[in-house]
């Protein structure tokens, strides 16, 4: 799953990470979100290829509070380069939304970088925008970025209001 975070990031993904991540420390991230995946407070689905290579992976995290256990957190979609195009996001987030449905969840919300690829997914996928904010976060080569706030019931997902 490091090479996955590697290819996504060099080809400028936005997830939060700067040009000259290293695979040591690609793995290591990855690693770092095991207690989190073994306390329930996110879950995390992989696809991998035959050749054993993580193609895809998606992330939901839940909020812990009592107030905000209806909602989740839809983080990290990453589709390797090699396979986009497939309809592999399209499975990912499908699954997470279902998943995210059957345990209850009536909203789910992400941020992604403004003017992105992301964000035609996202809309295809029946996301609503939000709003816009300025400077949220560095694109891989450091640059001050607008994020784009998007928000879904899961029970509207495939284009079917509840």
């Amino acid at each position: 799953m490091g090479d996955l975070l590697l290819d996504v990031v060099a080809g400028g993904g936005s997830l939060g990470f700067l040009d000259g991540l290293t695979r040591d420390e690609a793995i290591a991230w990855w690693r770092a979100l095991t207690p989190a995946v073994t306390r329930g407070d996110i879950a995390v689905w992989a696809v991998p290829d035959t050749d054993g290579r993580c193609l895809g992976t998606i992330t939901l995290g839940f909020t812990g509070m009592p107030n905000g256990r209806h909602r989740a957190e839809v983080r990290k979609l990453m589709v390797h380069s090699a396979a986009r195009g497939r309809g592999l996001g399209r499975v990912l987030l499908a699954t997470a939304e279902r998943a995210a449905a059957d345990r209850g969840i009536t909203l789910l919300v992400l941020d992604t970088e403004t003017d992105s690829p992301a964000e035609g997914f996202y809309r295809a996928a029946g996301w609503q925008r939000v709003g816009t904010i300025p400077d949220y976060a560095a694109d891989t080569a450091g640059v001050l970025r607008p994020t784009t706030l998007y928000y879904k019931r899961p029970e509207e997902r495939a284009g079917t209001a509840a």
